[in-house]
């Protein structure tokens, strides 16, 4: 199951996590966010313990959408070492997420 990011953890949890991190920007009255959300979920499942994959709700956490230049979501952002490394926007599939987690262990 995907980690819920926040405003609060989001630097622990992401910024300084040791392992690659995806993150999804979503919101509930998205209707392309809530077609990502199951594949998410079934990505993080996938991929086990070897990355680390989660959401972040941008209404109710503004300030890292805000620090990141959200504008369109779902937006897909992967980090490594507290750097973006990848970013997609828009609805994508569980096999491409899946390869661009790969390149990265």
């Amino acid at each position: 199951m995907a980690i819920e990011f926040t405003d609060q953890n989001f630097e622990q949890e992401v910024l300084k996590s040791d392992k690659p991190t995806l993150v999804d920007f979503w919101a509930p009255w998205c209707g392309p966010c809530q077609t990502m959300g199951p594949i998410i979920d079934q990505l993080a499942t996938v991929m086990g313990d070897k990355v680390k994959i989660g959401k972040i709700n941008v209404d109710e956490n503004p300030d890292v959408a805000s620090k990141l230049g959200i504008m369109s979501i779902p937006a897909i952002k992967i980090f490594k070492g507290g750097q973006i490394v990848a970013e997609f926007v828009g609805v994508q599939t569980l096999d491409s997420l899946k390869s661009e987690l790969e390149k990265l262990q």
